[in-house]
């Protein structure tokens, strides 16, 4: 009875370790356009390093983009991104979405309203 038990097991684990045989380097897609990518510059409503923090935190978030930096003193962000993944202008409205103006485009209201006092626009750069 237990050889009954045993052989239906020996012959599943038989069959799952050839299953999980790694793929030849030949068979893995390439992936199209990873060696070049686009650039996005936008000019923010940012004026401080938690600022900062906060977009390019939530830029990690967004589809597409590779790398996000903000420079605070000129308020200039600077996006890499895959451009057949993401579009400059979903980019933007991410920008908005987290609270802060984007070129001419202004935040949204509700994000705005939530950042801490010293992300307000109506502040100095420091």
């Amino acid at each position: 009875m237990k050889f009954l038990l045993a052989l239906p097991l020996f012959a599943l684990l038989s069959f799952s370790s050839n299953a999980q045989a790694p793929a030849t380097p030949a068979a893995q897609p390439k992936v199209a356009g990873s060696a070049t990518g686009a650039t996005a510059q936008f000019k923010t409503s940012a004026v401080c390093d938690m600022c900062k923090a906060r977009i390019e935190k939530s830029m990690a978030y967004e589809k597409g983009v590779q790398s996000a930096v903000l420079d605070v003193s000129t308020q200039m962000l600077t996006i890499m991104y895959k451009p057949d993944k993401t579009t400059p202008a979903a980019l933007r409205s991410a920008v908005q979405k987290t609270g802060y103006d984007a070129d001419d485009q202004l935040a949204e209201a509700r994000a705005y309203n939530r950042l801490p006092d010293c992300c307000k626009k109506t502040n100095k750069v420091h």
